[in-house]
């Protein structure tokens, strides 16, 4: 029963299709001609239209979704791509500006090295001083490159500090901003002497500054070549503050670094041989 109920149903739709498609041929042979319908061509249009309809919004249906579907990919693949671009041009952008600075710093640093009468070497910056209880820094350069202890060190802003270690192939710099740097220091302005010490990351003071002393914000504070260790006229800081407090033997001077320590990258070591002596070309004898 159930293999005869099959038969039928199959037959059915044969016929179905073949009547369909008789109809389409007889409504289509009569296209170009001008009238109206026969009783046979109405009753074709009739059954077979809503068939038409379906099978044209089937299509239609897929046909988009299938190119929705292609566009969405395509386009999927498109922002990938560009993303990728854009994440290259940015990272080049970011190499690019790195050069600039870093090609800036340099040419800095090698104006400084023209305009001075001592020999120097350049060094990079390669670590700070873990423990955190001193304001140093570890460079690239020791006693392969001629690095002595007690060299000053400088960049194109003005002082960095001094050698107070050195290994074969790296040296420790102790900043002017640690408590325990001193440097000897006038002022340019009015010739004051003191005693530069270091108060904080990015601050210094002014010690032994007389009462009597010419010292007002504004000053710009140099080495005074006393001390042995920094060559006169070079350029430590700028004073913010002076204070003279009434039971208190010298002026408080507050003194901003001419060297941002936060940003420091490259240095010139100043090859001095004999530290008591002022001559570039003792050492060079």
């Amino acid at each position: 029963m159930k293999n005869n109920s099959d038969l039928r149903r199959i037959r059915t739709i044969w016929l179905y299709i073949v009547f369909t498609f008789l109809a389409l041929f007889i409504f289509s042979s009569n296209l170009g001609r001008r009238g109206s319908w026969s009783p046979v061509e109405q009753v074709a249009v009739e059954m077979t239209a809503p068939a038409q309809n379906l099978l044209a919004k089937i299509i239609g249906y897929v046909e988009g979704w299938w190119l929705h579907y292609l566009y969405l990919v395509d386009l999927r693949k498109e922002n990938t791509r560009m993303k990728a671009e854009i994440d290259v041009l940015r990272m080049d952008n970011h190499r690019y500006l790195e050069l600039l600075a870093t090609q800036t710093r340099l040419r800095e640093l090698l104006q400084f090295k023209n305009a001075t009468d001592w020999p120097v070497v350049a060094a990079q910056v390669i670590g700070r001083d873990p423990t955190g209880w001193f304001e140093s820094v570890i460079i690239d350069k020791g006693k392969s490159s001629g690095l002595k202890v007690n060299m000053p060190v400088v960049n194109a802003g003005g002082v960095v500090g001094q050698v107070i270690s050195v290994s074969p192939s790296y040296s420790k710099v102790l900043l002017v901003v640690d408590q325990n740097s001193a440097v000897d220091c006038l002022i340019q302005r009015s010739r004051e002497k003191g005693i530069v010490k270091g108060q904080s990351p990015s601050l210094c003071k002014l010690d032994y500054v007389l009462k009597t002393g010419d010292v007002a914000a504004g000053d710009i504070a140099v080495t005074s070549g006393i001390g042995g260790v920094y060559p006169k006229g070079l350029l430590v800081g700028e004073v913010l503050e002076v204070k003279d407090n009434p039971w208190e033997l010298f002026k408080y001077v507050k003194l901003k670094p001419a060297v941002d320590f936060s940003k420091l990258e490259e240095v010139l070591v100043i090859l001095r041989e004999d530290p008591l002596s002022d001559n570039p070309k003792e050492m060079a004898e």
